[in-house]
């Protein structure tokens, strides 16, 4: 059976604890593409990693872990869910997925995080293991997320590239709503 993982990024602190606002898992597109797949019978899960905001690799692992990740399995990343997915598969040799997606992916170039997630080199064949890879990105994001988009154009091999115009970091508000049918185009495709 096809299924997939939508990780979301890390969310400010503020962010996170604001009851107005929804949950990583809910905000942006991700609900959206869950449902997209979900009515195309494609099982989707939205994982909500607790404290996202002051990322812990150990327990972003456990969540994900709860899935079981498979040859059918799609991979969706955005921000720093977009990282993650790049070296988890890097420290999984053995493992194969299907199409796997990264979203404005942030590989914490400036080291902010107290932990330095990001710090190993990637895997270069990475990509052949999975049914394509493919990283979207815009032109009018961070400079974090271009540097991150650099750091993977010369690390991972057999990467395809969606550049964007106008759509800063993949958010509601860069959207301007909470579709995304580029996305679910690629990821179907």
């Amino acid at each position: 059976m096809k299924k997939a993982i939508i990780l979301h990024g890390v969310p400010e602190k503020e962010f996170y604890y604001d009851p107005s606002k929804p949950s990583e898992s809910n905000a942006h597109w991700l609900p959206w593409l869950q449902k997209e797949l979900i009515i195309r019978d494609i099982k989707a899960d939205t994982p909500e990693v607790p404290h996202a905001y002051e990322p812990d690799w150990e327990t972003w692992c456990r969540e994900v872990e709860r899935y079981d990740i498979t040859p059918e399995t799609m991979l969706v990343g955005h921000s720093f869910g977009g990282g993650f997915w790049l070296r988890y598969l890097s420290e999984h040799p053995d493992l194969h997925v299907g199409r796997v997606l990264l979203v404005g992916p942030w590989l914490d170039p400036d080291r902010t995080l107290k932990q330095h997630i990001f710090a190993g080199t990637l895997d270069k064949g990475l990509a052949s293991r999975t049914a394509g890879l493919t990283v979207f990105y815009s032109q009018d994001d961070s400079e974090n997320v271009s540097t991150s988009v650099d750091r993977i154009r010369q690390e991972v091999a057999g990467t395809e590239y969606r550049r964007f115009e106008k759509h800063g970091h993949f958010t509601y508000e860069n959207l301007q709503g909470e579709t995304f049918p580029e996305l679910l185009g690629v990821l179907l495709s």
